[in-house]
């Protein structure tokens, strides 16, 4: 197997012709041997570190140079990120939409998907303003500094704070389309009945005031709650794809707003059924291809651990499906679509911040979690309350994604995931009320307080500077040609 391996290693050493050096290490140091460039080919498909395995001195420093691999990204890594950039953004564009558009009435469609689009431009302008920078610049507990505006210093070259083999504008961008989806879901709460430019003027705050630091919080090289990777973290909670940066903060701002926003008109009178329960129907199957990007993806590589959230992923999606619609057809007597298509959303909401670090049976019984509890909110609680939470943002992804991050604590594993034991062996112990149980509590307590905090004030800023809602007559006659002079579908005759 050596033999074979050092093949490979000078195969390819041989067809990239004699690789150098990296030029500013270069002057009158050896060149790599055979052993060493096979030892970086090793972390290339590890996916590990590439200095790692090099002879060092008694100091610790290299005696050589690094590999050139050092500072150079992996093909296939970065290949699998750029395809996951992508099917994230595919689970806001078309999915969120044709998924929402479906769930509205047929007055507010375009809406609808007038509103993704506005959160796609807006979050990509701030994103590559400040928005990046905040996140993944180190510089503090709670918000990154400003090292990486106006995404200078951000090239092809990787950032080995987040990964040895993914270029580092690769995985801006990979990280901008999460930055655009959680917005974007809150749109479901307040569908049909919040002007435009209070959309606005609301989500560039709330990406200031919630997003970025909540982000910088748990995936923030120095993030006060990155648990794997902050040795000195305050909270020592694990989020593998963003339970509680995505799933909760959006979830419970989505609350909060609609109820500051007040119900439709005619809500609890008239009949507010979705327009199409196709349409819902293809996105949903949009957002389930494209939660392989969001989860899988978080790995940032195409390695084991990759592999594993992919699995678990599909195991957690398929049995929430299909516990959904099956507590609908004890109930009520029928399984609907939508129970369907809302089960297959609530597992992968409560799969998310887990999918890298449980096994197999822990996925099984997340799904049973998250076609049970959300289902419950969804059909009782809301109800027992009152609120209109138009498209159950609140059900699904504030329920979901605090069950997800309390299961989390619960199923963690070292072995779906090593890198648990790096700053964690005391609090992952293979158990289920192991330690790790306490912090993600903590986590999900700071991230409530910051979206209901936030958003509470951000939403009556918002309402003294512009309004939040259209007029009685705009409402009710739809929000698609008021606010855009168009119609989703041609009037017939």
């Amino acid at each position: 197997m050596k033999t074979y391996l050092l093949t490979i290693a000078l195969i390819t050493t041989i067809a990239l012709g004699a690789l150098p050096l990296r030029a500013d290490t270069a002057t009158n140091l050896p060149a790599p041997t055979v052993e060493q460039r096979l030892s970086a080919l090793e972390a290339y498909i590890n996916n590990g570190d590439p200095t790692g395995a090099l002879p060092k001195d008694t100091n610790g420093n290299l005696t050589i140079t690094a590999p050139t691999t050092v500072g150079v990204p992996g093909p296939g890594h970065n290949a699998w990120q750029m395809t996951s950039a992508a099917l994230v953004l595919f689970m806001t564009l078309p999915g969120l939409a044709l998924f929402y558009g479906g769930l509205v009435r047929r007055k507010n469609i375009l809406s609808v998907m007038a509103q993704c689009l506005l959160i796609t431009g807006l979050v990509t302008i701030l994103w590559w303003l400040c928005g990046y920078s905040l996140v993944f610049h180190s510089g503090g507990k709670f918000l990154g500094g400003l090292g990486f505006a106006f995404l200078n210093n951000v090239t092809s070259a990787p950032n080995t704070d987040y990964s040895y083999w993914v270029s580092h504008n690769v995985f801006s961008m990979y990280q901008l389309m999460f930055a655009i989806i959680t917005p974007a879901l809150i749109l479901g709460a307040i569908a049909e009945r919040m002007k435009f430019s209070a959309i606005f003027l609301f989500m560039t705050l709330w990406m200031f005031v919630v997003y970025f630091p909540q982000a910088h919080m748990i995936w923030g090289i120095d993030g006060f709650m990155n648990g794997v990777w902050n040795a000195k973290a305050g909270i020592k909670a694990i989020d593998f794809a963003g339970g509680t940066v995505v799933h909760m903060t959006s979830g419970w701002s989505a609350l909060i707003l609609c109820i500051i926003l007040g119900k439709r008109i005619g809500f609890g009178r008239e009949n507010m059924a979705p327009h199409s329960m196709v349409l819902c129907m293809i996105g949903t199957g949009m957002l389930w291809v494209g939660w392989y990007g969001f989860n899988a993806g978080s790995a940032v590589g195409a390695d084991v651990i990759a592999a594993n959230a992919f699995m678990t992923t599909t195991l957690a999606t398929a049995v929430a499906s299909f516990v959904w619609p099956m507590m609908e057809w004890l109930v009520r007597g029928k399984p609907s679509v939508l129970g369907f298509c809302s089960g297959a959303v609530a597992g992968l909401v409560v799969i998310t911040p887990a999918c890298g670090f449980v096994t197999a049976t822990g996925a099984v019984i997340i799904g049973v979690a998250a076609g049970l509890i959300p289902w419950f909110f969804c059909y009782k609680v809301k109800s027992w309350f009152g609120y209109d939470d138009a498209l159950d943002t609140f059900g699904v992804h504030a329920i979901g994604g605090t069950i997800g991050a309390f299961l989390t604590g619960c199923l963690a594993r070292n072995a779906a995931n090593a890198n648990l034991a790096t700053n964690l062996k005391t609090q992952v112990t293979d158990s289920f009320f192991q330690p790790l149980v306490l912090e993600q509590l903590k986590a999900i307590g700071l991230t409530l307080v910051l979206a209901i905090v936030g958003t509470t004030v951000i939403a009556f800023i918002v309402k003294a500077i512009v309004g939040l809602r259209p007029s009685e007559e705009v409402e009710v006659a739809g929000l698609d040609l008021a606010d855009h002079g168009e119609e989703g579908y041609h009037q017939a005759g």
